[in-house]
């Protein structure tokens, strides 16, 4: 096999004991030191996986879902082993974007099997963790599976602080900005990165739940407590998720309530100056009109011929401009 195994050795007490190069020998060799083998592998293929599966009987439908990736958090159990789905995420804060990564873990009597897609450091943060930690690590196979979620748990943790500071980021921008300012982009795409953030944590709590609970075969009685810590965590998370969720539909409905009165403002306002505008329009019409009609150099014009009839058309224009101008402050077009 190629590099997609990023490390394979055997603890027997809890210490490292060398990298194995037999995969199909590693079981047996496991099972004969009273140890277990821990293989981390990276984005491998059908073809890569096949001798790994073989080598420790993994069942084929949870082979299947290891390499496809883009599963449920789960935990599932087969006769002889465990099979669990884990989605670490870490924030992007520039971008705001949660980004989730995927493990794929069997943990068996002797073995655990870490199937990593994306750039998740937790399997390898878990291994350098439990390496200087020999006696946890003498738990066996379940002790890494606990660290796995710990330290994932751990990582939504942090992922629900930096949503928090962009939340409060959002809401001094909706309730302290300019009226009008519209800021629907920005908290509708942190929505969505919030809602990709709760497929991957609110699904895990169950498996938690029954691996606290003690209703998975095979988990030591000492390993609950560890347990019941991670789903104590993972329950705070899920719940800052539903806060969140729903603190920012309410900044939405804020924002769009802004942007909608600040529109209604100015449409009110464009609807008074066109009347304004309207209004004056029609005054000015008026000595428009009656000027063109005396320009046309037609005779018989009242008043045209007379020494006065200049004063008299342009008391007609200012008497007839001032009517209009008081009948349409009556009305309040100006």
């Amino acid at each position: 096999m190629r590099c997609v195994i990023v490390d394979c050795a055997l603890y027997t007490h809890g210490v490292r004991r060398h990298r194995l190069d037999d995969l199909f020998a590693a079981a047996q060799e496991a099972e004969r030191d009273d140890g277990f083998v821990w293989v981390g592998l990276v984005d491998p293929s059908a073809d890569e996986f096949d001798a790994l599966a073989e080598g420790f009987a993994l069942p084929e439908l949870a082979i299947e879902d290891a390499i496809r990736a883009h599963q449920r958090p789960k935990l599932e159990r087969y006769p002889d082993l465990t099979f669990a789905i884990v989605k670490p995420v870490r924030y992007v804060d520039h971008a705001e974007v949660v980004d989730v990564g995927e493990l794929a873990v069997f943990v068996g009597p002797r073995f655990v099997v870490v199937v990593r897609h994306g750039d998740s450091q937790v399997p390898a943060r878990a291994r350098r963790s439990l390496e200087a930690d020999p006696d946890t690590m003498a738990l066996g196979p379940w002790a890494v599976l606990h660290r796995l979620l710990d330290l994932t748990v751990d990582e939504y943790l942090e992922v629900t602080r930096s949503v928090d500071v962009d939340l409060d980021e959002i809401e001094d921008q909706v309730f302290g900005s300019t009226p009008g300012e519209d800021h629907a982009e920005r908290i509708y795409r942190l929505k969505s990165e919030v809602q990709q953030f709760r497929r991957a944590v609110v699904p895990l709590v169950g498996p938690l739940h029954r691996l606290a609970a003690g209703q998975v075969p095979g988990v030591p009685e000492e390993m609950a407590p560890y347990f019941r810590d991670v789903e104590d965590h993972a329950l705070r998370v899920a719940d800052s998720i539903e806060t969140a969720d729903a603190l920012l539909s309410g900044v939405l409905a804020a924002d769009l309530a802004q942007v909608t009165v600040a529109q209604s403002r100015v449409s009110v306002q464009q609807n008074a100056d066109m009347r304004k505008i309207s209004a004056w329009a029609a005054i000015g019409l008026v000595p428009t009109a009656i000027a063109g009609v005396y320009g046309m150099n037609v005779r018989n014009l009242p008043a045209a011929d007379t020494g006065f009839g200049f004063w008299v058309v342009l008391a007609v224009i200012v008497g007839s401009c001032v009517l209009l101008h008081r009948a349409f402050r009556r009305n309040r077009w100006l």
